[in-house]
């Protein structure tokens, strides 16, 4: 078993591990939130500074850095959305309106987010296989959402729906996003808003 990190200048050798391994994220989303992105272990390492030696203490190899990377920004904006829900008024079209707004306000403000998340240009196995992930997360989220909302049980119909929301959903923020639909954000998320609410099969019982 290799020896745990010293403590130099300090600071805690687990410390300073962290620290690089969160730089080199950082720097893998300057790279990969890119319309041509280019994403190296040598590339990664100059630009963060950093000597490869310590790349390798917190990944494998390059493609493990890209799926770091992705697990970042999804569990960032996934947190995002949730807490945007949950600060809203207990009133379903103003926790679905928060949470879409929260979602296109996060990918909106950091091109990078889009770019990873929803660019076509930004496209390999890893990536197809984390988007594929990522969308039955968000499926899944939104289904306990509603579940928890409405006090109703799960069942297919709202699986499939879920599904249906989230792949159209990330359709319209591609689209978006490319420029492709001519849309201030505020309209992007109102209607998806009324779209998301007209597909829902979760109704609220009846009294």
């Amino acid at each position: 078993m290799p020896d745990s990190p010293r403590t130099y200048g300090g600071v805690d050798g687990s410390a300073r591990v962290a620290e690089r391994r969160r730089i080199l994220i950082e720097t893998g989303l300057d790279l990969l939130g890119t319309a041509k992105p280019d994403l190296t272990v040598r590339g990664v390492c100059r630009q963060a500074g950093i000597v490869s030696r310590y790349f390798y203490e917190s990944f494998a190899d390059r493609d493990a850095l890209i799926k770091a990377v992705y697990d970042h920004v999804v569990d960032d904006v996934a947190a995002i959305a949730l807490d945007a829900v949950a600060a809203a008024p207990k009133d379903d079209r103003e926790r679905v309106h928060a949470g879409i707004r929260a979602i296109v306000r996060a990918v909106a403000e950091d091109p990078r987010r889009g770019f990873l998340l929803f660019s076509t240009t930004t496209v390999g196995d890893i990536l197809v296989a984390k988007r594929a992930e990522s969308t039955k997360m968000f499926a899944h989220l939104l289904a306990t959402q509603a579940t928890e909302f409405y006090g109703t049980t799960r069942d297919h119909n709202l699986d499939l729906t879920t599904h249906f929301v989230v792949g159209g959903f990330a359709q319209v923020l591609t689209a978006w996003l490319g420029g492709e639909l001519e849309l201030s954000e505020d309209a992007v998320v109102d209607r998806c808003t009324e779209l998301l609410l007209a597909t829902s099969p979760v109704k609220p019982p009846h009294p």
